[in-house]
């Protein structure tokens, strides 16, 4: 059942990680704003990259419940840390120099803040399972994946925003606001399981793969984390 996790959580969104264009229209301001941002962006960016890759490797059938409950738990405590670090880069830097600035950059952050909770909460939901019942574990496991799917295809209209328009060109332009990379798994076969294109049953939700490509937290997962 961590397959359907796994599957969710790389269907999560993350922050800029679908930022693409390498537009030239941005002034020196809106350019600065963005390294700002994205010097701060890629250490969380690639937390949430490991997270995603720790639930991944614990996919195997013959995984025990409690080695699961314990990496599932520590993956969502890294996420969680990783949004809350995210919004408070968002926040330090300041409203970008563009119109309306300022409410995008405290609507996005006020989404990051938000995930940052849901996260800490589905921490808490596989800290509360019950690891000697297998069958209760694994429908467990199933509610979880579910909210994980609604924590990546909700709430990140902010966020989209912010990376739109000359924001978002900017902000492609920072080698800290691309895509981290994944670190190598030793156990490649639970990873290829894990994912959404190579096991459609658990991962037929044709949302995992537009939220793959989509912003908030994960990751072009995210999901969020790879929502990475």
């Amino acid at each position: 059942m961590n397959k359907k996790l796994a599957a969710a959580l790389s269907g999560g969104a993350v922050l800029v990680l679908t930022l693409s264009g390498c537009s030239d229209d941005s002034d020196n301001k809106v350019n600065d704003w963005a390294k700002k941002v994205c010097d701060q962006v890629q250490p969380q960016l690639q937390k949430i990259a490991n997270a995603n890759a720790s639930i991944q490797q614990q996919t195997a059938d013959n995984s025990k419940p409690a080695d699961v409950q314990e990496t599932d738990s520590a993956a969502f405590q890294q996420i969680s840390q990783a949004y809350k670090a995210l919004g408070s880069a968002v926040d330090s830097a300041g409203p970008p120099p563009v119109d309306d600035g300022e409410t995008t950059q405290k609507e996005a952050v006020k989404e990051l803040n938000a995930s940052s909770a849901a996260y800490a909460n589905l921490q808490k939901k596989v800290d509360d399972l019950n690891t000697k019942d297998q069958a209760k574990f694994a429908d467990g496991l199933k509610d979880i994946a579910d909210e994980l799917n609604k924590i990546s295809t909700n709430g990140d209209q902010a966020l989209k925003k912010l990376q739109s328009g000359e924001v978002g060109s900017a902000m492609a332009k920072q080698k800290g606001c691309q895509k981290p990379t994944a670190p190598a798994s030793p156990s490649a076969g639970a990873s290829k399981s894990a994912s959404p294109s190579n096991d459609s049953k658990d991962a037929k939700d044709p949302k995992d793969a537009k939220s793959s490509e989509d912003p908030k937290g994960a990751s072009s997962s995210a999901s969020p984390g790879e929502k990475s």
